[in-house]
């Protein structure tokens, strides 16, 4: 039996070539994601842990969890802390750390980085370990700073250049004395680290004497756990935390290997789905084997094989053509994962050096996805194929379907798809992240009972195109009825095409609906002309305030200031706003009081106030962050959103109780309204800063589509691997199709058809089968759309469902160039059949 399979493998390889290609694809993807997202992770975690060569043991500030109307801080590590670390027996020094955002603009004065990795910290004393100079000298006071070697070769800066950089909105311009290297991954990934000396880094980051952490090194012979056990025994117990640089390491490398564990899944849900589009053809191409041996099968019957050994042998042939696809599909996912790295370094993502990882278990994955998902797909072909009595396969090639087959088989079909569907609607009224779990099982139902019952709906469907298909005469006609033939195997092909359509569907139709909703949110509750921001979302200092509100054509301006404080023993969030002005720059409804920010009059939204019980009138105690109490009064009760929330007071009474203010965004209104030459003006008075963004409602709306955009463009980059299954198999049933219909085609040849006639006939069969599965695939995703709007819109009052028509005709388009081009193959083979040969062909 083993020889018998080895010798269908070579006979056939042609049309397993199809089989081959679809599952190389589906394996490809998945050893791809495995090899990019092992690289990525091991090149953190090295990285990371290059980080800790110069420290033994790292001392942190615990965080004191709030206690009545206590807020929850994490107190500074003070000189007397490094002082009292420096001094303990093992220590061999003693460096405190002081770290924080640096935007800094290289000489077109934009920003260096993505504003994320731009960071600014410390220099100790007169030479630094941790970061090696290779040019010029330490910093000594506000005007000097050092830059990274990276930076200085990507920009052109050199010892003695001035350069522009902010670190919370006022732009400065110091001078660069000395470069040094880092081996710091975001730096090597396209970011950038600029040094100050000490008391500096500690002006301009707030720290004012404090440090973020003091990274202590041990004495020869000293070791890590002896050394963080002098130093517990040293520093103020319950205030500070020692880690071991072994324990720092392992805690990134956990941190890392969690971080990258969502995009692996992601990915991996893509290849999953290749795979499950790819199942569909596999086992369309063994039944279709199977059917053209079925004579075959039915004398090694009679000649004394089992059941058994009949469906053995269909399985060995799986096996191989499985081992040698996941084997393709290895080696495929190899180059995939190291063009997807180069790819998102392209792209301005943080990606530091470091070899490509290929590990044993991307290995045994990639072999056993391969194998396994080829042997499933086979089995039952394989066991169809064995239960076929030898006397009736002997006497006909292809057997039907049995009436009682086909009730069960729909009958089936409609019990999955009115659960599918009973369970996506249920789904809808949960709301929130209850009704997710529900729904993904509601649409898996779905899915599967489609599938299920795709046969019973070709006929109808393909049915409709019946007045278009005349319209091409013999040709048209002869390619509705072809493409009905088989139901089952038509099913089985349009499903493939199905599932992808279906999800990049579902996710336009979600995307565009968010976009517009969100669009919505900003236009209707911002009144302002503009949103000042820092570029990489820290707080603005208030000077940036200070200065918009000097600037000319300036007509109202609102800082928003956040601050935590305690209210009945709970953690909750203040918005400090300028009251004046609020309601010129805001446009939020009033469901209950009046919008009235003055004094202690404060407003809420509604999910606070229906949380804690008020209304207009109530009045409640606020223990602010200095510890201080004052009792507000709620004015009024307003509809808040994603943009805006929360209990807003006047900056006047707020400022007072911060020991560091800060402002998220400033909120500005000009005489002239949104144009250009206003907000030059406005980037004029804050110095041309590279760090601070200023946006009218279109700059918003446009950074919001921006990023919808980027996000489906990849998901159709992903999704695009399941199009490309699906035209396999588009193409590998065509060319069975033809290859079963061999006689039949020479007979029609001989007729009268020409060879234009019945390339146009394949043609034509493929596109309905094509068109038939992207109008189900459409209409799933619109439904899957709709469902997956529904519940996210009940926590978005301005949620609105918005149908792509632009994008859905495209799809189907897709869906027709799809039919077309994989028929390109089989037509032409199809009209070059020999018609005599073809008429005595069995």
């Amino acid at each position: 039996m083993f020889r018998t399979a080895l010798r269908n493998v070579f006979a056939h390889k042609a049309r397993l070539l199809m089989t081959v290609l679809a599952v190389m694809l589906g394996v490809a993807f998945v050893s791809g994601t495995l090899v990019f997202t092992n690289t990525i992770s091991d090149a953190l975690q090295n990285s990371s842990a290059k980080g800790f060569d110069h420290v033994d043991v790292a001392v942190k500030a615990k965080y004191q969890d709030a206690e009545g109307d206590k807020v929850g801080e994490v107190p500074e590590l003070t000189q007397a802390e490094l002082d009292a670390s420096a001094k303990v027996p093992g220590a061999a020094s003693a460096v405190g750390v002081v770290r924080g955002f640096t935007a800094v603009a290289d000489k077109d004065g934009d920003l260096i980085g993505d504003g994320w990795s731009t960071e600014g910290a410390n220099y100790w004393g007169a030479e630094d370990p941790r970061y090696p100079l290779v040019d010029g000298r330490a910093p000594k006071g506000e005007g000097e700073i050092l830059i990274d070697s990276k930076t200085a070769e990507r920009t052109g800066y050199e010892v003695g250049d001035r350069v522009r950089m902010s670190v919370d909105g006022p732009v400065l311009t110091p001078k660069v004395v000395g470069v040094f290297t880092t081996d710091d991954g975001s730096v090597a990934a396209g970011g950038s680290l600029t040094l100050f000396d000490t008391a500096t880094a500690q002006h301009l980051f707030g720290k004012k004497g404090a440090y973020d952490e003091i990274d202590v090194a041990a004495k020869d012979g000293v070791t890590e756990a002896a050394l963080k056990a002098q130093l517990d025994k040293a520093l103020p117990k319950g205030l500070v935390e020692t880690t071991t640089a072994k324990e720092l390491a392992d805690e990134q490398a956990e941190m890392i290997t969690a971080s990258m564990s969502g995009m692996r899944q992601g990915l991996l849900v893509f290849a999953g789905i290749a795979l499950f589009v790819g199942t569909f053809i596999i086992a369309n191409t063994f039944t279709m084997l199977v059917a053209q041996r079925t004579k075959e099968l039915a004398l090694m019957r009679a000649v004394g094989a089992s059941r058994r050994q009949v469906t053995r042998s269909v399985l060995i042939e799986a096996f191989l053509v499985g081992v040698v696809a996941a084997v393709a599909g290895l080696l495929a996912g190899i180059g995939i994962g190291a063009g997807m790295r180069s790819l998102v370094g392209s792209l301005g993502a943080l990606v530091p050096d470091g070899p490509l990882v290929i590990s044993p278990g991307t290995v045994g994955a990639a072999l056993a996805v391969g194998v396994l998902v080829t042997m499933l797909a086979a089995w039952l072909p394989g066991r169809r194929a064995a239960k076929i009595p030898p006397v009736a396969a002997m006497s006909s090639v292809h057997a039907t379907a049995t009436t009682k087959s086909l009730v069960l088989r729909n009958t089936l079909g409609a019990l999955f798809s009115a659960a599918g569907i009973a369970v996506v609607l249920a789904a809808t009224t949960m709301g929130g992240s209850d009704g997710q779990a529900p729904m993904g099982v509601g649409a898996v139902l779905l899915i599967i009972g489609v599938f299920i019952l795709t046969p019973l709906l070709s006929r109808p469907l393909i049915a409709a195109a019946a007045p278009v298909l005349r319209l091409f005469g013999v040709s048209g006609t002869l390619a509705r009825q072809n493409s009905v033939r088989n139901p089952r195997r038509t099913a089985a092909t349009a499903s493939a095409l199905m599932i992808g359509l279906t999800l990049i569907t579902g996710m336009t139709v979600m995307a565009g609906s968010l976009q517009k909703s969100i669009d919505k949110m900003a236009s209707a509750s911002i009144k302002a002309d503009y949103v000042v921001s820092m570029a990489n979302g820290n707080p603005l200092s208030p000077d940036v305030g200070e200065k918009l509100r000097a600037a000319d054509g300036v007509t109202a301006i609102s800082p928003l200031r956040n601050s935590v404080s305690r209210i009945d023993g709970d953690t909750e969030y203040l918005t400090g706003v300028t009251g004046s002005t609020i309601g010129e720059l805001t446009d939020l409804p009033v469901e209950d009081g009046a919008f009235e920010v003055a004094g202690t009059k404060v407003v809420v939204d509604t999910d606070t106030a229906k949380d804690r019980g008020w209304k207009a009138g109530s009045r409640f105690r606020v223990a602010y962050e200095d510890g201080e109490k004052q009792q507000l009064t709620v004015a009024g009760v307003y509809e808040g959103n994603d943009m805006i929330r929360g209990i807003m007071l006047d900056n006047a009474v707020l400022a007072p109780h911060l020991t560091d203010p800060v402002d998220m965004q400033v909120m500005v209104k000009t005489a002239d309204g949104a144009s250009q030459s206003a907000k030059d003006g406005l980037e004029k008075a804050l110095g041309t800063n590279p760090a601070i963004k200023i946006q009218d409602k279109k700059d918003i709306s446009s950074e919001i589509a921006k990023m919808f955009t980027l996000m489906l463009n990849m998901l159709y980059g992903l999704l695009a691997m399941a199009v490309i299954v699906a035209v396999l198999g588009v193409i590998n049933t065509l060319a069975m199709s033809v290859f079963e219909r061999s006689q039949e085609i020479g007979m029609l040849r001989a007729i009268g058809l020409d060879r234009g006639g019945i390339k146009r006939m394949v043609r034509l069969e493929s596109l309905v089968i094509s068109l038939f599965g992207g109008v189900l695939g459409i209409g799933l995703g619109v439904f899957f759309g709709w469902a997956a709007g529904e519940l996210m819109g009940s926590s978005m009052a301005t949620y609105e469902l918005v149908l792509p028509w632009g994008r859905m005709a495209v799809f189907l388009l897709l869906a027709a160039v799809v039919g077309v081009l994989a028929a390109l193959w089989p037509a032409r083979r199809a009209a070059r059949l020999n018609m005599l040969q073809a008429i005595k062909a069995e």
